[in-house]
């Protein structure tokens, strides 16, 4: 390997001297790699056919019931006529009004404007039609949800779980290092997980992957009819799809920031992680992680 693709595969500026190579290490197996991308696939297809589904009713709400006699809207995407006749595009969250005309509300060509919450562009299909959307949207969901138990019993097996999510109270400590690092873009490369690489994936694993899955659960109605307790812990349908939509944007904010992570860290490097499970960590560390 050549000296740039060397400080490509750290994501870090070359020094004037040669920079010596850190080892090969396996750092993911195959049904970790696996989940990933199958995960990868599941959210695509979950966010562009849900903003689908979002479509048919922009709205989002606190409580049980909506209606004109509730006032409990927290969320909303709908179109309004100007004065000189043309449509613009309002979004509000609780009670702030944001002008989002050619994105949100109305969107599409000047000529030929469309009235919708999110853009064709942004959903599956492109076109406003429920049925197909709803088909998406369970087909994926449930593969989503074994996807995470195959990752779940596997992790516990080949000790993923313990070693790259369950941090140790000397990582706990080194908590706002490792922050400190991250903000100032100095990216170590370790057999395992930093601490705010396992706190982060934790969270998401753990947290928004079962919260999203248990408050999509909650609004089908057969689900309500056999577990009537599971929508009562979110507060009522619409809360429970106020909570489904927030995280929902929880999760886009995590994929972002996770490939903008990749881009400064290394894209090389991690990339070749999580396809041959082979990464290359930094040469004389002395954190033994």
């Amino acid at each position: 390997m050549s000296q740039s693709e060397a400080d490509t595969d750290t994501g870090v500026a070359a020094p004037s001297s040669r920079r010596e190579k850190g080892p090969l290490v396996y750092r993911q197996a195959v049904l970790t790699r696996l989940t990933h991308w199958v995960w990868v696939v599941c959210l695509f297809f979950l966010l562009l056919s849900g903003l689908q589904i979002f479509n048919a009713h922009p709205r989002l709400y606190i409580g049980q019931q909506s209606g004109f006699e509730f006032n409990n809207t927290a969320f909303s995407i709908h179109a309004e006529r100007r004065e000189d006749g043309s449509a613009a595009g309002i979004t509000t969250v609780f009670g702030q009004r944001i002008d989002t005309t050619g994105v949100l509300g109305v969107s599409g060509p000047e000529d030929r404007p469309q009235v919708r919450g999110f853009p064709a562009w942004a959903t599956i299909p492109s076109y406003q039609d429920l049925a197909t959307g709803r088909v998406v949207h369970f087909f994926f969901g449930w593969v989503l949800v074994g996807t995470l138990l195959v990752w779940f019993v596997s992790s516990l097996l080949n000790g993923h779980f313990s070693r790259d999510i369950v941090p140790t109270g000397r990582e706990l400590r080194s908590l706002p290092r490792d922050v400190a690092d991250h903000a100032r873009l100095r990216f170590h490369h370790g057999r395992r997980y930093s601490i705010l690489q396992k706190l982060t994936y934790g969270i998401v694993l753990l947290v928004l992957f079962p919260l999203i899955i248990l408050t999509g659960l909650s609004m089908s109605p057969g689900i309500n009819s056999a577990w009537p307790w599971l929508i009562e812990i979110f507060g009522g349908r619409q809360t429970a799809r106020t909570i489904h939509f927030g995280a929902m944007v929880l999760l886009v904010g995590f994929f972002v920031i996770h490939i903008l992570m990749v881009v400064l860290a290394g894209p090389i490097n991690t990339m070749r992680s999580m396809i041959t499970g082979w990464y290359r960590i930094d040469a004389k560390r002395k954190d033994p992680r």
